[in-house]
């Protein structure tokens, strides 16, 4: 893909991954949307990042909010790239407790709706209009890369609405792919396994050990950076389409 006079929708560019995306997009030369919620982090993201950045605060999940998203990056520039970073999860809650207790509808709700329902918001708007970009050579007009998660393939106990989400947004790339292919639009998605990011690197030294237990080489926390470059990847490969890619470092994730 030709970047020049490119632009893109980041979400959750606030945070660890999506950040380190934004950064590299501008380092590019993408004009980039830093969408997150976190309307103050969002301004200093963007102000660290200089002009080439703009902030649109608002939330995946609202119609209204990912349109402004979406317009900021027309009016930047050709909406070319989306990648959808915002999600999160909630602390480990097992289906039904040791003491008898079921799993809280609402909080398994919240976490459907800020992963799967905000990515597939954000998709549909954001392809509507890429969708009316001038195609290159190839016919492509555009670029969605998505954010599912080690847990969607093989999640652990406690993880039953963070796996059922991330594991929704790995299903949708091929049904997406095949979707958005005659407006010439690609679809994939990155499956992280242990990131490094500003939350990760301040948890409890106990539970890092846990978590960088599994993983087989290189023996550490991924880097938000290499997030960034499997994004620029799979953004100038335009063979890639319809995939789930695992960014893990061989990494499977115990029961437990």
């Amino acid at each position: 893909m030709d970047l020049t006079g490119a632009s893109a929708v980041v979400t959750g560019a606030a945070g660890g991954l999506g950040g380190a995306t934004a950064r590299h997009l501008v380092g590019l030369g993408v004009a980039v949307v830093i969408f997150d919620r976190d309307a103050e982090r969002a301004k200093a993201t963007a102000a660290d990042l200089g002009p080439a950045a703009t902030a649109v605060a608002g939330d995946v999940t609202d119609a209204n909010d990912v349109q402004a998203a979406v317009d900021a990056a027309r009016a930047a520039g050709t909406l070319s790239i989306v990648a959808n970073v915002a999600g999160g999860g909630s602390r480990p809650t097992r289906t039904v407790s040791r003491d008898g207790t079921p799993h809280d509808l609402e909080t398994f709700q919240r976490i459907i709706a800020i992963n799967t329902v905000g990515t597939f918001n954000v998709t549909r708007l954001a392809a509507a209009a890429m969708a009316t970009n001038t195609p290159d050579e190839d016919g492509q007009r555009g670029v969605v890369i998505n954010t599912g998660s080690l847990a969607g393939f093989e999640g652990q106990a406690g993880q039953v609405a963070y796996a059922a989400a991330k594991a929704a947004i790995l299903g949708m790339s091929l049904p997406l792919a095949r979707d958005l292919a005659p407006v010439g639009i690609r679809v994939c998605a990155i499956a992280p396994g242990t990131m490094g990011t500003e939350l990760m690197l301040n948890a409890r030294q106990e539970l890092q050990d846990k978590l960088t237990s599994s993983i087989v080489f290189p023996h550490r926390m991924g880097r938000p950076e290499e997030f960034a470059r499997l994004v620029e990847a799979i953004v100038r490969n335009p063979y890639l389409n319809g995939e789930n890619i695992r960014l893990d470092a061989a990494q499977r994730l115990p029961a437990k």
